[in-house]
């Protein structure tokens, strides 16, 4: 007579089935979730939402008074930033990070990571630290995060684009070459990587093309498009195993010379629910579907954001760039009430690599977060040094919640750490990026203004409350106009659109 020895199958995790469950699987959750950058702007509030999420960030925003926020007190030697690639790598090599992760370790595992934008070295620097970084590789999102690619991605994903040709460019002769006949003369040209403020330029002659003629010829292959006179717009998603979940479609603030140095540069965002005709709220979820679906067939997974292009003379809709990240408007998106009701965005993103069955319609969610009664009135605005100086701050504002009175002046209200405290129009939550003893230049982010209510007129025009907002935070900073002209990095602009 034998004995069989049976082996005891493995405990599993139950499936989660539908919201309810997702939400409570985060409310228990005992993995420790870092978000790794400059400031922890992007992802404010997931930290009410996910047990053990905590942000590590290189600029002190709250002074020390955010119960999440963890940002190493002793400046290391490190050599200039040129990228918030630069900033996350500095902070996994600080010795009070590497502490301070050890410190949180649970059942000798690290834990997982979440970084705005990272390279092959943050990869590195995070395994060797034993965290997961839960976003698809560098590498690939380093190939879908060039612009020609993109065009490529929505051609297979049949998303309609600006009329375009990709093609290198030797020289203002050879445009025309490439372009007139398909394009005409008034073009705009956009080369692989960089904010849009900084690499798309606007051209309709030689001289306008002579100025940006370096830019231009050093690439291999820029994405030259004819350009039409049109509206920009943001939308973000997530690409699950379940499908690809769409939020509302968002207006933008792009170009103001109150907010921005730069020409078509990002500052802003805007959410509310006559934004758009149905027509093209519509066509702008579905292209988000096909695009999300193709970039699954790609491989990826995850949170990315969209900008799409109206146009204000036929009401057509074209893609204009993809983001294969948390963005800038993720802020906007995950603290809007219909996120509220359901989950915030970034929680679908995290539980894509959480190791946890789940299950839930996609359609269900996406028809109800695009009616237009669960979508409620906000803006932000990302405030930038306009100037063309150099300028050392002596005081500045503190984040929290600041009131406006009738005659334009502001005053300090109370500390909270995001914008859902805010209660009416009169009232907004301002995040600081630059601090005392640092230094304002052109471009440089002084910080970001976010409030219920819209900031642009239905024209879109900046309305006299947002220069009325913006005068007054500016006016909060006490600097000093320096000779000394230098070139810190843009920490939030050119990063995060």
């Amino acid at each position: 007579m034998t004995t069989k020895t049976i082996e005891k199958a493995k405990p599993t995790s139950p499936i989660l089935k539908g919201i309810s469950d997702i939400r409570r699987f985060f409310y228990k959750n005992e993995t420790p979730i870092y978000f790794i950058s400059a400031t922890n702007f992007n992802l404010l509030g997931a930290d009410e939402w996910i047990k053990g999420f905590k942000f590590i960030n290189n600029i002190e925003c709250f002074d020390r008074l955010h119960p999440n926020v963890f940002s190493p007190k002793e400046v290391m030697p490190h050599d200039e930033f040129e990228s918030i690639e630069d900033i996350n790598n500095y902070l996994l090599q600080h010795p009070e990070v590497q502490a301070y992760i050890h410190s949180r370790k649970v059942k000798g595992k690290a834990g997982k990571a979440m970084f705005l934008m990272f390279d092959e070295k943050t990869e590195k620097l995070a395994k060797k630290l034993g965290l997961e970084v839960i976003f698809p590789s560098a590498k690939m999102r380093n190939a879908m995060d060039n612009k020609v690619n993109t065009n490529r991605i929505a051609e297979k994903a049949g998303v309609p684009c600006v009329p375009y040709v990709l093609s290198q460019v030797k020289n203002y002769a050879h445009l025309g070459e490439v372009s007139k006949k398909a394009l005409g003369d008034d073009l705009v040209i956009q080369t692989p990587f960089g904010d849009s403020g900084h690499t798309t330029f606007f051209i309709s002659n030689e001289k306008e093309y002579l100025k940006y003629a370096p830019e231009i010829e050093q690439e291999d292959e820029v994405k030259i498009m004819k350009r039409i006179n049109c509206r920009g717009s943001a939308i973000e998603a997530c690409v699950t195993r379940n499908g690809t979940i769409v939020a509302p479609l968002m207006t933008e603030l792009v170009g103001f010379k109150e907010l921005t140095p730069y020409k078509g540069g990002w500052c802003g965002n805007e959410i509310y629910p006559n934004a758009f005709t149905p027509a093209i709220r519509k066509k702008a979820r579905k292209y988000t579907q096909l695009f999300g679906d193709q970039l699954k067939k790609e491989g990826y997974k995850g949170y990315f954001e969209l900008d799409f292009l109206i146009d204000q003379d036929n009401g057509a809709i074209y893609l204009g760039e993809l983001n294969p990240r948390v963005t800038g408007a993720s802020s906007i998106t995950n603290h809007a009430v219909f996120a509220l009701a359901d989950a915030p965005l970034y929680l679908f993103h995290i539980l894509e690599w959480m190791d946890q069955d789940y299950e839930f319609s996609v359609n269900a969610l996406n028809d109800r977060w695009g009616k237009q009664e669960n979508i409620d009135n906000w803006s932000q605005m990302v405030i930038k040094h306009t100037e063309d100086t150099v300028e050392y701050i002596h005081e500045a504002p503190v984040s929290g919640i600041w009131n406006m009175f009738d005659n334009g002046h502001i005053q300090f209200d109370r500390m909270d750490t995001h914008r859902r405290a805010v209660e009416s129009e009169k009232e907004a939550f301002f995040l600081r990026i630059s601090n005392k003893g640092d230094y304002l230049y052109e471009g440089a982010d002084m910080g970001i203004l976010v409030s219920r209510g819209r900031m642009m007129t239905d024209d879109f025009k900046l309305s006299n409350r947002a220069k009325g907002w913006i005068k007054a935070i500016k006016g909060q900073f006490k600097s000093e106009l320096i000779e000394d002209k230098r070139e810190p990095v843009n920490l939030i602009g050119n990063l995060s659109k």
